[in-house]
């Protein structure tokens, strides 16, 4: 059941019509996808996660991406792997359930119509979770869809 509730494509973050970077959610983690120059040694590579900032550095270069997330992060459950020219940088959300419009401040969003199917996509995974079991892959909103931290009373640990 949660294959069917996972994200079903990535977004694609584009600027100055270069693709920065794709990105997908679930109820637990941001996932971005950050595509590596060719002919560039792996080990030049590095990227510092805090709970609140991602930094990805070529060294010797300025960094590729140095900027605020939109929301904290578990940095000890957060990470990156290199893998087939693809960076891949996992960031635990620090609250489950909240669905991001964007893992970037201000660079990205999802327009309302994208941001409402999130949340309803979230939603359904912590359904699926709460209630093993249970397929509510095949459930349906009518209208627009509580954000699920709000609607589930959230995850309010630190």
């Amino acid at each position: 059941m949660a294959e069917k509730l996972a994200p079903e494509q990535h977004h694609c973050f584009v600027h100055n019509g270069q693709k920065v970077f794709e990105w997908d959610q679930t109820l637990e983690e941001v996932n971005l996808y950050i595509t590596i120059p060719p002919n560039v040694p792996k080990k030049l590579f590095n990227c510092k996660i805090d709970s609140k900032h991602v930094q990805l550095v070529i060294k010797g270069n300025p960094p590729y991406l140095d900027h605020d997330l939109t929301c904290p992060v578990k940095t000890d459950c957060s990470f990156w792997t290199l893998e087939d020219d693809v960076m891949h940088i996992t960031l635990q959300k620090r609250d489950n359930g909240q669905t991001w419009s964007s893992p970037i401040v201000g660079q990205g969003q999802l327009d309302p119509y994208s941001t409402d199917l999130e949340q309803k996509r979230v939603m359904l995974q912590r359904f699926q979770e709460e209630n093993p079991g249970f397929d509510f892959s095949q459930a349906q909103f009518s209208g627009n869809c509580p954000d699920p931290m709000t609607f589930m009373g959230g995850n309010h640990s630190r």
